[in-house]
């Protein structure tokens, strides 16, 4: 008998430890830290701004991406590698991943927390995994043509347990319906134009808009009405007559609303534009110091934060929203990468990849806060994202 009870206790008591440690906290003001060299994440508590643990083991994740469960405790953490990663931000570890492809470009997670759909570059197509097990629901290959098989782009989460996504070599939108796990439903959209390079959903889930980097424009489609087929806006968006050289395109999910406004990166250009929410039609341009990567809304909209593409990707603007001015300018480092807010956005942190940090500002006045030491950080990731459609 005492034997048994020990041997009892020695199975129970590891279990019991990490059921106490991670009952001790919530997991409103946590985050994820790419740190891309080394295949590892920071996991990272905003209220204090310090590091709780160092995740290894995820990969190469030089262009990763990050999505969160609906309580905020697991994050699903997407690899170039094609790897897929779940991991417990309370005890700091990996609990289950799957390499499920050879070159992979993001992910989303559905309306109802339940599925996990990866975008893949090799072989191009979406696959679909469980959320509480990454076991494969659904394998969908992005066919066009005679049997080729395109790269996929720009997947969001759409309301309704769908997911939405673009073929860069097809030049399509497909739709897909999700909400009947073991009957996926297909919907395409051809002819939308050439290359399709990324993908935004707006706040409120109803346009999907796909930039084109083979001409100017973008493709939208009303999901509240996908029979009226996808339309051309912004014609004049890209490089325009005049080719110009483009270092970084602009990732398409760093466009903001801010009220009525909408805020994008000039490609190849000094500048940010401000369309009309409703209409879609440029309103203002706005001269800045390089060619915009992330233009990013603080929470209330009162103020834009805006990083730069090489050569000039040293330094950070702040725009105000109102007067359309640049407030502020800063010089974080070389390598300034990506920007987070805290929810009510107080503070925004900034990842300095050639200065090995993490810096945290005041967003009410730019002044420098703290840094946290992080190898070659990149793409930073709060849990309030876990409630936003798109992120």
């Amino acid at each position: 008998m005492k034997t048994w009870l020990v041997l009892c206790l020695a199975l129970w008591l590891p279990t019991l430890q990490a059921a106490e440690a991670c009952a001790c906290r919530g997991t409103g003001d946590l985050g994820v830290v790419i740190e891309r060299a080394d295949g590892a994440v920071k996991i990272v508590e905003h209220s204090q701004g310090s590091i709780l643990h160092t995740v290894e083991g995820l990969g190469d994740l030089s262009h990763a991406s990050v999505v969160f469960s609906r309580d905020e405790r697991f994050a699903f953490v997407f690899g170039r590698d094609g790897g897929l990663t779940k991991v417990d931000l309370l005890q700091g570890r990996i609990v289950a991943r799957t390499v499920q492809s050879g070159n992979s470009i993001g992910g989303a997670i559905s309306q109802d927390g339940s599925l996990v759909a990866v975008s893949n570059y090799t072989p191009g197509g979406v696959k679909v995994f469980r959320s509480d097990d990454l076991e494969l629901v659904a394998d969908i290959p992005a066919s066009y043509g005679q049997g080729q098989r395109s790269k996929t782009v720009g997947l969001v989460d759409a309301p309704g347990n769908r997911f939405v996504y673009a073929l860069y070599d097809a030049g399509e939108i497909h739709l897909l319906d999700m909400s009947n796990p073991s009957q996926p439903q297909l919907r395409r959209f051809q002819g939308i134009g050439r290359q399709p390079y990324d993908g935004l959903i707006t706040p409120d889930g109803r346009y999907y808009m796909a930039g084109l980097f083979g001409e100017d424009g973008l493709a939208q489609l009303d999901l509240w009405h996908p029979e009226k087929g996808v339309r051309r806006v912004l014609d004049h968006y890209g490089r325009g007559g005049k080719k110009m050289p483009v270092y970084k395109m602009p990732h398409l999910e760093g466009w903001t609303v801010a009220g009525d406004r909408v805020f994008v990166p000039g490609v190849g250009r000094h500048e940010v534009e401000v369309l009309d929410a409703r209409s879609w039609q440029p309103v203002a341009r706005i001269p800045v110091k390089g060619q915009p990567v992330f233009v990013m809304a603080r929470p209330d909209h009162r103020q834009v934060w805006v990083n730069f593409a090489f050569p000039d990707n040293q330094y950070v603007q702040v725009i105000d929203t109102e007067t359309l001015q640049v407030i502020h300018d800063l010089e974080p480092g070389k390598g300034v990468l990506h920007m987070e807010f805290t929810p009510r956005g107080e503070r925004v942190w900034i990842s300095v990849r050639d200065r090995d940090q993490v810096q945290i500002y005041d967003t009410s006045d730019a002044r420098l806060l703290k840094t946290l030491p992080v190898r070659k950080p990149s793409g930073i990731f709060f849990t309030d994202r876990a409630h936003k459609i798109g992120l």
